[in-house]
């Protein structure tokens, strides 16, 4: 189903108290927000351009992985990062500008069809310049379900919200909660807000701070018609927050619906390695 011409995103601050446990909260001290709940900013984790300036060539490699995490060179503040993924289709609307005759392309609406668990799996570095700098470093540096599940519509009452995201982390077989699971409506912002609230972003984020300009990434990507969107971690257990991954460590994001399996199932399923076929579950090795 997933090919390599979409572009990846993602949504930071969107799960109330991610950012503070994660250290990065100093990051969008100088990002307006129009209230307390609503996420920061949007950012990107790959761009399917060979297009791109220098200093973003780094997003064109392709990070995604459904079976393995590949250690970084230069850091080893590893942190799982539990999310939902949306698959969605891109809408656009062409104009032409008058002063160059150029051709122009705002996005009108994002369309998700499914959903699966995701490991925006991330590298603290307090200084960094920006968001996306610490979320690609080569392949296999995010993670991404193979069980997409059919959304059958994104607003209140869809089969999303029945959901559920739990995350755990093995080490020498012993198996820890790494995140707290949280209901897919624990989200800020969710359903209809949230994608409205992205498209604006895609349109008009600019390049200050610690965020990408993301219209002139999708530019430079000749508009592609699908996205990959992570619409943001939860929250850390005590162990997920003062424990970072190792090579030879296993993550474990699972989305599973609360209204067929309790969490103590899920908790077996991620000792045993097996997991229902109806569940979305990302297991990587730390390589």
């Amino acid at each position: 189903m997933l090919t390599t011409d979409f572009i990846g995103l993602g949504v930071a601050g969107n799960f109330a108290g991610h950012l503070e446990q994660a250290g990065e909260a100093a990051d969008f001290v100088k990002v307006k927000t129009e209230n307390a709940v609503q996420p920061k900013a949007i950012f990107p984790f790959y761009v399917p351009s060979q297009q791109l300036s220098k200093d973003e060539q780094f997003l064109s490699i392709y990070p995604i992985s459904n079976d393995r995490l590949q250690f970084p060179n230069n850091a080893d503040n590893l942190q799982i990062e539990p999310e939902i993924a949306l698959l969605c289709d891109i809408q656009y609307d062409k104009t032409m500008q008058e002063t160059t005759q150029e051709t122009t392309q705002k996005v009108t609406a994002l369309l998700p069809t499914h959903f699966a668990a995701y490991n925006d799996c991330s590298i603290r570095r307090p200084n960094a310049r920006k968001i996306c700098e610490k979320k690609n470093w080569g392949e296999n540096s995010k993670g991404l379900s193979t069980n997409w599940i059919v959304l059958d519509r994104f607003t209140t009452g869809s089969n999303i919200d029945d959901y559920h995201i739990a995350c755990f982390h093995k080490r020498n077989d012993v198996l820890s909660e790494y995140g707290i699971d949280s209901p897919a409506v624990g989200y800020s912002y969710f359903h209809q807000k949230l994608l409205d609230w992205i498209v604006d972003k895609m349109n008009h984020q600019p390049a200050q701070d610690p965020m990408n300009n993301i219209a002139n990434l999708l530019e430079q990507a000749n508009y592609p018609t699908k996205a990959v969107i992570s619409i943001g971690a939860t929250r850390y257990t005590e162990f997920g927050e003062k424990n970072f991954l190792q090579i030879g460590d296993i993550s474990i994001v699972a989305v599973y619906n609360g209204k067929q399996y309790q969490h103590s199932q899920i908790v077996e399923m991620a000792e045993n390695g097996i997991f229902a076929q109806d569940i979305s579950a990302l297991v990587q090795k730390v390589i």
